[in-house]
């Protein structure tokens, strides 16, 4: 991940869910100019991405250079999730097992909520109701 600058601890960027990237990338009619404003409206916090969101978007590139270059256009900066952000998810994705979710594998959504719950970072989505219904104590910016 050549050129990102790995933001420090004391920043507080705004993570960004990778459904807000595709809806600029496919200038989505329904969604594009919500998601364009969105970011726009909290680049000056700094706007991040973590390991779930950069293998999310790479399942629609060719390279990770292609990656690379839609994440530097949109000034997205990479997050390492941290240890407690991966528990967060395990144990979120427990609760939804329990409470009947059918998926085997933790989902890319736990390991994102994961992390911005234990960071204490926003996150900004169009899909808030898995995110508020796990992690409730995340600051959740969606429509």
């Amino acid at each position: 991940m050549s050129g990102w600058k790995q933001l420090e601890a004391t920043d507080m960027p705004v993570l960004v869910d990778t459904n807000v990237i595709i809806d600029i990338l496919s200038d989505d009619p329904n969604w594009a100019d919500w998601s364009e404003d969105i970011l726009a409206e909290y680049s000056e916090n700094g706007l991040a991405i973590n390991s779930a969101v950069y293998a999310e978007l790479c399942f629609g590139c060719e390279s990770t250079a292609e990656v690379d270059a839609i994440t530097s256009q949109m000034g997205l900066q990479f997050l390492e999730i941290p240890k407690d952000g991966l528990f967060c998810a395990a144990k979120a994705f427990a609760k939804y097992r329990n409470s009947g979710g059918t998926k085997n594998f933790v989902l890319p959504d736990f390991f994102i909520g994961g992390h911005a719950e234990s960071s204490s970072i926003p996150l900004i989505t169009r899909d808030a109701t898995r995110y508020r219904t796990y992690f409730p104590d995340t600051n959740v910016i969606s429509p």
